[in-house]
């Protein structure tokens, strides 16, 4: 199938478009770009663009949840192949200020945790096994 556009940018609303930017610089390398107070854009190497959109009257969502307050998306992000890798991501992501919304591993196998950013956005640490 021939697509129709190329895949630019996710946009996360949120209070405060430049504190998330900083968050997820912090989190996924890149700069990004403030030029207007409503409006900013990260550019990660070897990735998408990640926009923050200031957005009156922002409710963060909630996650889990399946009534109108659901996340509607979350983002997935490698964070190595070992336990180790994916124990400095959650200390690093948690210092920036992410918090944890699940990380219970019962059967100590789960290879993802689960983290809402400073704007409530959840998002998850993987490890993913490289063949």
């Amino acid at each position: 199938m021939t697509p129709v556009a190329r895949f630019r940018t996710v946009v996360l609303d949120c209070p405060d478009p430049h504190a998330l930017a900083r968050f997820y610089a912090g989190v996924l390398g890149g700069t990004p770009t403030e030029g207007e107070p409503e409006w900013v854009v990260l550019h990660v190497s070897g990735g998408p663009r990640l926009a923050f959109q200031q957005a009156p009257g922002y409710a963060p969502p909630e996650w889990p949840r399946a009534d109108h307050a659901s996340q509607q998306f979350h983002l997935d992000l490698d964070a190595g192949s070992t336990w180790a890798e994916l124990d400095s991501a959650q200390e690093a992501v948690l210092a920036l200020g992410a918090r944890p919304l699940d990380l219970d591993d019962q059967d100590g196998k789960r290879d993802f945790r689960v983290y809402a950013d400073p704007a409530g956005h959840p998002f998850c640490l993987c490890r993913i096994e490289r063949t």
